[in-house]
């Protein structure tokens, strides 16, 4: 079995993976690998199971040796780092690759494996992303906007009267009273934006079908309502890390290679 950390700004997103899939998850505050807090935690979550190695994406450089040292002491184990120069299975065609946070990889990684290419992976996260993986399976670049919750967050710290609120599904499209009128701005208006920067992408690929693959916190919510969006995988990122990590073992089989091919560009 393999431990897996998306480490995000927010969250860490973990899981156990073992005989080809994941087999259970978990999201842990990332502020706590300062504290010792997320430690404790990740220890609970695997509990006793025997790890022989484990995999990493982070957008947040301070807590990945905490992450490692973390492997290190409790499986005895040495830690993989996604980056562009250790990915496998995705080609990257992008003028400074190391910019290119780990996570878009992993997504890359994943939805190729899955979808095959052309295909755009939407990650409703922190911030919404779209990471663009063209016909030859190349990563070429994506869009980042804010995301849901950083949307209304904001709202409310910089206006007097606007309150914090929970993002939830909602069917109006005149808002009757003040959170609702943000609901519809949040569900509603992030819908309008995918749909809009989908259509674009379509364009700009040369294609008239495209697998549009949505994960995140808020994907099932939004997809909902956006049949644009083909099909929902909670855990792709994860899956990535896994196929990477899986792509560098000694005697690694086809699962873990690119369907396309080695097409990187540096």
């Amino acid at each position: 079995m393999i431990a897996l950390f998306d480490i995000g700004n927010t969250h860490t997103h973990a899981g156990l993976a073992g005989g080809g899939k994941i087999l259970r998850h978990i999201d842990i505050p990332t502020a706590g690998w300062k504290t010792g807090a997320a430690q404790r935690v990740a220890a609970k979550f695997f509990g006793a199971k025997a790890i022989s190695g484990a995999a990493l994406c982070s957008v947040v450089p301070a807590a990945t040796p905490r992450v490692c040292q973390f492997v290190k002491s409790k499986f005895k184990a040495d830690c993989f780092v996604l980056t562009h120069k250790t990915a496998r299975g995705v080609g990257v065609d992008y003028p400074r690759p190391a910019t290119i946070g780990p996570d878009r990889l992993a997504n890359a990684i994943g939805v190729i494996h899955f979808c095959g290419a052309p295909a755009v992976v939407v990650d409703f996260g922190t911030a919404v992303t779209f990471d663009v993986v063209d016909k030859r399976g190349c990563y070429v670049g994506g869009v980042i906007a804010p995301g849901l919750n950083a949307m209304t967050d904001y709202l409310h710290e910089k206006t007097a009267l606007l309150p914090r609120i929970k993002i939830r599904e909602t069917t109006s499209v005149i808002g009757r009273n003040t959170e609702e009128a943000m609901l519809i701005g949040a569900v509603h208006g992030y819908r309008g934006l995918a749909r809009e920067l989908i259509l674009e992408l379509k364009k700009a690929l040369g294609v008239r079908r495209l697998p549009v693959v949505a994960t995140g916190g808020y994907a099932e919510l939004i997809a909902a309502g956006l049949p644009e969006i083909t099909s929902v995988m909670p855990e792709l990122t994860l899956e990535g890390l896994r196929l990477v990590w899986n792509a560098h073992q000694p005697g690694a089989g086809g699962e873990a290679q690119c369907r396309l091919g080695q097409c990187a560009i540096f």
